[in-house]
């Protein structure tokens, strides 16, 4: 099995649906002869044309209203977003029109086949303007899925899921683990199911919940949290919308406690959402308050991005605090 990166996996993901149905089309800015300013696009024109990958104006809103139109009318459409600070522009044309195109005609048309990319996230000292973590923002839009890999195995076979799916869905990259996440993936074609969390570590005394970059930096507070005899479950979403309320349940009805870490600030983030959820469904069972490990609110800082991000230490921290309450 070969080893891929985060970025060679999600290249080969694309390829593999390009070359299944001639319906796929990737677009977005730079991402024809250049590669996309990741690279994640790179020799896709070169393969299959200039109709088929291309660029686009600097205009996000147009972007996802050109994808919206051909998804419509039955193309498949892959648009990149180049990074997610950079969706907002677009915020009407997805939650106004991609969520709602298929209740809004009563299911005459839909644009179940557009596949919207996006790198989110710091760790690579971007800044104010491309650090962002937007998924909550989109978390409050029926109609949209949200996927969120963690890995080069994830990342190939849930961006194939994600063409495939007959909803919308925005696929959110974690661009600071692109080239950094290497790991064996299949050359063949496979998929992940979208809406199930997956339990990457089995443990009795406490949850720990996130998804995507946020999961290397789990395993390490586990790590540590491990050396000092706390027994910890972990979970890795995968999905934010659906979200596998179950699987969390499920675990925390074991463990009595939860951790839950996201990069995003902490004011209305979605381990929000998921704390309510959990109170509700397994208020006798806990042992401790919910803790959230969050980005702060503030806007993205640049030199103070080491001091901004949900480290493994501060995960830590909160582990110990909910062991010992």
């Amino acid at each position: 099995m070969p080893r891929m990166n985060m970025l060679q996996a999600i290249n080969n993901a694309l390829d593999i649906a390009m070359a299944e149905d001639e319906k796929v089309l990737c677009f977005g800015e730079d991402v024809g002869v250049f590669g996309g300013v990741f690279r994640a696009t790179s020799h896709l024109q070169e393969k299959y044309g200039r109709a088929r990958c291309f660029n686009t104006p600097l205009v996000e809103q147009g972007i996802i209203g050109f994808a919206n139109g051909l998804a419509a009318q039955g193309s498949v459409p892959v648009a990149e977003i180049q990074f997610a600070d950079y969706i907002f522009p677009a915020f009407d044309q997805i939650v106004n029109e991609t969520a709602k195109f298929r209740f809004r005609s009563g299911d005459l048309f839909n644009v179940g086949g557009l596949t919207i990319r996006t790198p989110y996230g710091g760790g690579i000292s971007g800044g104010l303007y491309h650090s962002q973590s937007p998924e909550a923002y989109f978390a409050h839009t029926p109609g949209l899925k949200i996927v969120v890999p963690r890995n080069p195995y994830q990342a190939k076979g849930l961006l194939l899921s994600a063409i495939r799916d007959p909803d919308p869905v925005i696929f959110f990259e974690p661009k600071r683990l692109y080239r950094a996440a290497v790991g064996e993936v299949p050359e063949e074609d496979y998929q992940l199911p979208i809406g199930e969390a997956e339990v990457t570590k089995e443990g009795s005394d406490i949850t720990v919940l996130g998804w995507g970059a946020q999961m290397e930096v789990i395993d390490r507070a586990v790590e540590l949290a491990e050396k000092e005899g706390i027994s910890c479950e972990v979970i890795d979403l995968r999905s934010i919308l659906p979200w596998d309320e179950d699987t969390v349940v499920e675990s925390v009805l074991k463990t009595g406690r939860l951790v839950v870490t996201h990069e995003a600030p902490r004011t209305g983030g979605f381990a929000s959402e998921i704390a309510a959820t959990i109170q509700e469904r397994c208020f006798l069972y806990l042992e401790s308050p919910i803790e959230r490990v969050t980005g702060l609110d503030t806007p993205f800082p640049l030199t103070l991005e080491k001091e901004y991000l949900p480290d493994h230490l501060k995960i830590f921290e909160a582990i110990k605090a909910s062991a010992a309450f």
